[in-house]
């Protein structure tokens, strides 16, 4: 083995690569990724339970207009 080459370790995570906090569009931190402070990261948080972060739903509606279930046939 290369003595310049990183040892691998098992189970050890890829080596840390920066890139641009998604609050502020800073230099992430290891310590507080994918964030660049823990400020940031609690200003993410907040966002979720604030409800700020949301996944649109789109809801298919029936033939005739109304979102009842179909009825049974006995």
């Amino acid at each position: 083995m290369n003595d310049n080459q990183p040892k691998r370790v098992a189970g050890a995570s890829a080596p840390f690569v920066s890139k641009p906090c998604p609050i502020c569009a800073k230099p992430s931190v290891e310590r507080y990724r994918p964030f660049c402070s823990k400020r940031c990261a609690d200003v993410d948080l907040n966002r979720w339970l604030k409800g700020a972060y949301a996944i649109p739903v789109v809801e298919d509606e029936d033939e005739d207009g109304e979102g009842s279930a179909p009825e049974r046939e006995s």
